[in-house]
Formats: C-alpha cells, structure tokens, sequence
C-alpha cells in the first residue's frame, strides 16, 4: 500500500495549540519543500518525490490547525484587522506546498524532463540527498553534535523523518536513529561518501546527455534563474515581515516583477525549442517546472502583503521568523562610500564585515545573484545580504559613510 494513500482523509479537530509553533513549522516545512521538489527533478529520484507529497500532506494539516486557532483569536475588528495579513502567509505557505507538490509529480508522474536540466541545476544549488540510516551505520545512534558532520565534511543533516514525524532544523543534541530517513545537503564531492556511511548502499551520480539545442539551454537557464530569485523572495519576505520593513517587501515585489518577465521569456524559448527537439513531450515537464516556479514568487507576495499594506505585523509571527540570530538586511550603497568599489568574491564583499552578498539589484542590469561569483560592488546598488544582527548594522555604515581624507 502507497504510504501516503488515506492521509488526505485524516480527520483534524480543533486543540488548543501555539499559533507561533504552527506558523513556524509552517515556514521550515515550506522552504525544505523547495530544496526537496527541485532536488527531486534534478536527480529524477523518485524517493526524494515521495518525501515531498509527505510532507505536503503534512502542510495541509498544519494549515487547517493555523486557521482554526486564528479563527478562535479573533474577538473584535481590531483582532481582524492584525490577523488578516496572517491568514495570508498561512495560505502563501500552502500555495507554496501545492507548488512542491506538483514538481515532484513530474518525476512521479514521469512527465519529461530534458537532461539539460539536470546539467545546469548543480550550477545553482548544492546537493541534496535521501537516505535510510542503516542499523550498522557509524552515524547510527549518536547525537549530530557528536558526529560532527558537517565540520569534518561540509554536509548537513536539514530534516530527519522518524515514522511520520518530522525533525526539521535538527540541532546538536538531535539523536540519528537507525531507520531514520535523513535529508542531507552539501557539496557534491563529499556528499557520496556521506551517504554511503549512513545508508551502506553505493552512491550513484547519473550520467547527464546534455543535447545541444541553444533555445533549450537558454530556457533552463532561464528557469534556474527564475528558482533562485523566488528563493530569494521568499526569505526576503519572511523578513520583511520579522522587521516590518516596507523596503525588503518592495524588494520582493520587485523580484516577483523580475520572475514574471522571465516566465514570458522562458515559454518562447521553450516552444522554439519544441521545434527541433526529437520528442518534444519531454519537455511537459519542463513547462510545469516554470508554472510552479512563478507561482511560489506569487507567494512570497502574499507572505508580505500586510506589510506592502502598512498593517501592523501581529506579534506572533515576528516571533514566528525570529527563530535565527542571523538575518537577511537590504542596503543601498551611497556613491563614494566605503563599499562603492569594494571585490567581492563568491558573496564575500573584502571588508572586515562579516556579512555575506546574496544578491544585487543593480539600475539598468535587474538582479545579479552572487553567491558562487567575483565582481565589484558599485554606487547605487541595492544589496540583500545575510549577517548576523550586529554584523548588518556595522555593514549598513560601512555603504553609508563616506570616504575622508
């Protein structure tokens, strides 16, 4: 029996649960099901697929509880009036859930994917991989502190799924139990002989035909980009709403602009292509890939519309972002200013700054993702960067202050 099938008829009643609690598994849930559903094309690995329907049925649960405990907050118009923009990013959450879910169909579905993809994704992310930890394995029963995994390799433990609960976000004192079904992420020459510790079993890469027709590899590239910036967005949405910031919400708008007019590039290039491909029904899947894509753009909206709004943020979902020290800030550089000129090398800007470049909007150019490139930062650049609290306002100085003599 398929061990997803009867769990969309599981009955869910009202229990007084934490609205935070809910929204924040909501969160983790919904950005490892971006890592999970892409991953899952990448590699055409059914397994990977499966783990993202579980964890979609899992969301629709987490939603329903969200929306009667909000329903069961709210006592006068005031009540409505803050909860309103949090019944959006639960709905956005589970937009974006929907999303993951019709990508893995691709692979469950087998609807077609040229190999092209599978050629340029690695480009864009690290490896993600699943496996079952076997009884024998060294890692087996010892805590993640302990292994210290990804200290000595690089590759991290995102998500552990013991029966039909879930550990996302594992930390130190986490226990890797045999059975478990591991998520691990990390570069790919050293996540083969991870998972062949933890699992026993050979790890495969598979080959990759990559056939040589340009207006196919300008639409995967084209849809690699546009996966990267709605990423982006939605983390810089969840952030605008920790920090109430009217500025990281227009960015997102910005963003979503960006993915719209690649969309539209992206379906020309892919029906040119249709034209001199063998069998052009591979490419189905790839059409469903960029429809999914632009709709968790459309999300990462929703998650921040209370703010584009100039509503309140309610209390409980600052709380409900606020889980990390480190943050996500959005910059302007000031001509002349400390950074105006500073290299930048793979997202590390040449500062005593310890805050790292994700990304640049940069006037006439749109958006430049910069983590794994070299460049020069320039007066008028809009950076989004990553950094602990206090690294970003040192770094925020650093693009406002002029030079003096």
């Amino acid at each position: 029996m398929d061990p997803l099938e009867g769990e969309a008829s599981i009955s869910v009643e009202y229990e007084p649960v934490s609205v935070k609690e809910v929204l924040v598994e909501m969160k983790d849930t919904a950005e490892l099901l971006i890592d999970l559903s892409y991953s899952a094309v990448l590699h055409r690995n059914a397994d990977l697929a499966q783990e993202v329907l579980r964890l979609e049925e899992r969301m629709d649960v987490l939603e329903l509880r969200a929306r009667m405990s909000l329903m069961m907050a709210v006592r006068n118009p005031t009540d409505a009036e803050q909860l309103a923009p949090v019944l959006g990013i639960v709905a956005a959450a589970d937009d974006i859930s929907d999303a993951a879910g019709d990508i893995a169909k691709i692979v469950l579905e087998e609807m077609g994917l040229p190999d092209a993809m599978r050629a340029a994704l690695p480009e864009a992310a690290e490896t993600l991989v699943r496996g079952v930890v076997d009884p024998g394995s060294e890692y087996a029963d010892r805590t993640l502190e302990d292994i210290d995994l990804e200290s000595e390799t690089g590759v991290r433990v995102i998500a552990l799924r013991r029966g039909d609960k879930w550990l996302l976000n594992p930390g130190p004192t986490t226990t890797v139990m045999a059975t478990d079904v591991a998520l691990l992420r990390g570069p790919d020459p050293a996540i083969g002989a991870v998972c062949e510790t933890l699992t026993g079993d050979v790890y495969e890469t598979p080959d990759i035909d990559d056939p040589a027709i340009e207006d196919l590899e300008r639409a995967v590239d084209t849809i690699v980009h546009m996966k990267n910036l709605s990423e982006l967005a939605v983390d810089l949405a969840y952030s605008s709403v920790l920090f109430d910031s009217a500025a990281l919400a227009e960015e997102v708008r910005n963003l979503e602009i960006e993915v719209d007019a690649l969309q539209s590039r992206f379906e020309a290039w892919t029906l040119r292509a249709a034209a001199e491909a063998s069998d052009p029904v591979v490419l189905r899947g790839l059409i469903r890939l960029g429809v999914c894509t632009e709709v968790i753009s459309d999300a990462a909206i929703d998650i921040s519309e209370g703010v584009l709004r100039d509503i309140a943020v309610h209390p409980v979902v600052q709380l409900a972002v606020q889980e990390s020290d480190e943050i996500i800030t959005r910059v302007e550089i000031d001509p002349e200013s400390d950074l105006d000129g500073t290299a930048i090398t793979a997202g590390v800007p040449d500062t005593e700054s310890t805050m790292s470049v994700i990304a640049i909007r940069r006037p006439g150019e749109g958006w430049l993702l910069v983590a794994d490139s070299d460049g020069e930062l320039r007066g008028g650049d809009i950076l989004i960067s990553k950094g602990t609290r206090t690294a970003a306002s040192a770094f925020e100085e650093l693009a406002q202050r002029a030079h003096t003599d």
